[in-house]
């Protein structure tokens, strides 16, 4: 990964500002700086860990935030963090959901006071295996419903519900394309670029993707989803996918279960 000059300048003006405060124990790089994806006029995304009585202090307060224009000399340039306590950190490593722990995809050390934090750092940006089989069954029978209720969207003339349909379609299509390839939902801002780069899905995935975002409707809704639908066996029948939305989603409030939105 090569770091720009002028973010690399921020980057070592923001440790510095840093480093020798007690209150602070180690400093994260992330965003699109860690990623790789960084344009010119990208700002430093970082994580600095505080001590727990710190943390504790600015989290009573809700002062989580540093905000820094003065450590860049680029136009436009501006350092923004997260304070976060090492418990974060850990339990992002032990239960983090995937955009939680992609967040972390690329991220290292400016700087650190802590034993052991590089390594914890590499823990954090994997693919959680267990419970794979039922993302897979989840995100195509999202799919499979959003696919349905765009056509039932059109057939009412109802504006709002095609657009949401469509946008869900897309993303729970490109969840499930995630899946098949053990790769992290990086959340939405990345959603597409992370789907380009995913060796294993249709030749036609990405054309159809974008084409139902660009013109949301009931015909480009069944390209996409008769493009993932055919690529493999998913194991999932209709029923079976009527039947999970059913139990696992409107009926979720009676297991207190995550949102799926939320996995």
């Amino acid at each position: 990964m090569q770091i720009r000059d002028h973010h690399q300048r921020a980057i070592d003006r923001l440790a510095d500002a840093y480093r020798d405060d007690p209150r602070f124990r180690g400093l994260i790089i992330g965003g699109s700086v860690a990623k790789g994806f960084a344009r010119d006029d990208s700002d430093v995304d970082f994580m600095i860990i505080a001590s727990d009585e710190e943390y504790e202090r600015r989290l009573g307060e809700r002062d989580l935030f540093i905000n820094r224009t003065d450590l860049s000399d680029y136009e436009g340039g501006f350092v923004d963090g997260k304070i976060i306590d090492l418990a974060h950190l850990e339990g992002v490593a032990e239960k983090g959901n995937e955009p939680s722990r992609a967040a972390f995809t690329g991220a290292f050390v400016a700087y650190s006071h802590i034993a052991g934090l590089e390594d914890l750092l590499q823990r954090i940006p994997v693919y959680p295996e267990a419970g794979h089989d039922e993302r897979i069954r989840a995100f195509y029978s999202m799919a499979f419903i959003q696919h349905w209720l765009i056509h039932e969207a059109e057939r009412h003339g109802n504006r709002y519900t095609t657009l949401r349909a469509a946008s869900q379609l897309a993303l729970f299509a490109g969840r499930l394309i995630l899946a098949h390839n053990r790769r992290l939902f990086p959340y939405h801002k990345w959603l597409p670029r992370t789907l380009e780069a995913v060796p294993e899905k249709p030749d036609e995935f990405m054309s159809r993707f974008n084409e139902l975002l660009d013109e949301p409707g009931g015909e480009r809704a069944t390209a996409l989803f008769e493009c993932i639908r055919d690529f493999r066996d998913w194991g999932v029948s209709d029923l079976d996918a009527y039947t999970w939305f059913m139990t696992d989603v409107e009926w979720s409030w009676m297991t207190d279960t995550t949102p799926i939105e939320d996995w």
